[in-house]
């Protein structure tokens, strides 16, 4: 099964994981801002090789699952670190308010069709973790999911844990690369992050009255996170939670722990058997030589 690849930011495998401790800005020794966006630049490109190779080789799918705090910084770094990539072996699904038919369904079942196939990589804006986290927060949204009441005992926020474990699990065991990130943003930059989309207007699109509301739920917000990014870091399902405050080192990050997972995988294009090679190289003649 696929392995997470080391990184200060891995979150512990062993339940011992503080939100607390988790920094939120980068290290003091960051490069400068221009040197961030070149060393992003060259995970840019190595992506996009490692892409087609997995593409070509058909039998590795890759699932980016991210999460954060509104205005973490989700879609900005979801669209620069996957700039460069082909988007017929690319998807992106993002998942809000679940539809009808959704909630006629398990919680798994919405984001298991849209699962990447193998040979793609499919990123995963906001996820089933939603259900461990704003459903957490918000519990009485629960009571609108049609569960049978039976069902909705004090245990079913470890339950879920449980089966999303489960799930990962059941995915790596097919041969699907599943690494998370959670953009860890403090409350302070996502105030200024708030009050800049009200004052920039080509951002106030961004913004609506249920950020501020949300933004009341901090704390709550905060322990549901720690529970499901703490219990659900497994070696073949990573957490990462990465300093969100500085995007550019952020997005340097991501794309950085994105290229050394693909390298990882071992990728590489279909070898052609000396029988095969033999047989182009006929082809290729009759081809040259035809009208």
């Amino acid at each position: 099964m696929f392995q997470a690849v080391d990184s200060p930011y891995l979150v512990p495998f062993d339940g011992s994981f503080e939100i607390e401790g988790a920094p939120q800005g980068p290290p003091e020794d960051v490069p400068p801002k221009e040197e961030l966006k070149e060393r992003l630049q060259e995970s840019v490109g190595r992506l996009y090789d490692l892409q087609r190779r997995l593409y070509a080789s058909d039998q590795w799918a890759v699932l980016t699952v991210f999460q954060a705090m509104d205005a973490g910084g989700k879609d900005s770094t979801i669209r620069r670190v996957f700039s460069g990539v082909n988007p017929a072996g690319f998807q992106v699904s993002s998942f809000k308010k679940p539809s009808a038919e959704e909630l006629d369904h398990d919680f798994l079942w919405r984001t298991s069709r849209r699962l990447p196939e193998r040979g793609r990589i499919g990123v995963f804006n906001r996820s089933y973790y939603e259900e461990v986290l704003v459903v957490r927060v918000h519990p009485a949204i629960l009571q609108g999911q049609r569960i049978p009441e039976s069902l909705l005992g004090d245990d079913v926020w470890e339950q879920r844990l449980e089966d999303i474990r489960h799930h990962e699990l059941h995915l790596a065991r097919n041969g699907t690369a599943v690494v998370k990130f959670w953009l860890n943003v403090s409350k302070e930059e996502q105030k200024r992050r708030f009050l800049a989309r009200i004052d920039r207007p080509e951002k106030n699109w961004k913004f609506s009255e249920g950020d501020v509301a949300e933004r009341k739920r901090w704390d709550d917000y905060r322990a549901a996170y720690q529970d499901a990014v703490g219990k659900t870091s497994r070696p073949w399902a990573p957490w990462y939670a990465i300093p969100a405050d500085s995007k550019p080192y952020m997005r340097m990050v991501v794309a950085d722990l994105l290229v050394r997972t693909l390298e990882a995988l071992d990728v590489h294009y279909p070898r052609v058997s000396d029988e095969r090679r033999a047989e182009l190289q006929d082809m290729r003649a009759k081809l040259a030589n035809s009208d």
